[in-house]
């Protein structure tokens, strides 16, 4: 039970937050090059949208049937997820949480101490969980990055509890 960290105070849901499933999440990053290459403020569901109807061309011409090649890529993912180094964004678990109208900041408790940010900020957040396929045990179960990566190198660590204010 201590990898499981919650998102509560100020919000209409209490979110219960299980790192250990994520790896498993469509929405996980890749922390190695996130905060390198350039970001687009892409829309969620026209992400998803994009993604379904390429599956569903690619049946349509290919039929059900995996093909060597898509073989190959499920092999290549299997691969990235057993070795890679992963983040997933805050924000969609924070919109599920719906803070109320007046609440204003998130505090990220840490046996470390706490950090203050305004909500606004909180929304950009991206909590590291696994590092070269392995769960974060050193200052873990997770790491918190700001959004423009500036603690890329010095995340906060040792998170306890998001409570909203």
């Amino acid at each position: 039970m201590e990898n499981i960290i919650l998102i509560s105070g100020s919000v209409n849901y209490t979110i219960t937050l299980d790192p250990g499933v994520w790896i498993f999440d469509d929405r996980r990053i890749d922390l190695k090059t996130y905060f390198t290459s350039k970001q687009a403020d892409a829309n969620d569901l026209e992400e998803y949208t994009k993604a379904v109807s390429k599956h569903w061309d690619r049946e349509i011409v290919e039929g059900a049937v995996f093909p060597p090649t898509l073989k190959t890529e499920k092999k290549f993912e299997k691969e990235k997820v057993l070795t890679g180094t992963f983040g997933i964004p805050l924000k969609p678990f924070l919109k599920n949480a719906e803070p109320f109208h007046d609440a204003t900041h998130l505090v990220v408790k840490s046996s470390d101490g706490d950090i203050e940010l305004p909500l606004d900020r909180a929304y950009d957040l991206v909590l590291g969980f696994s590092d070269n396929g392995k769960p974060l045990d050193s200052g873990g179960p997770i790491h918190v990055y700001f959004g423009d990566g500036s603690n890329q190198q010095d995340p906060i660590k040792n998170i306890k509890l998001f409570f909203v204010k």
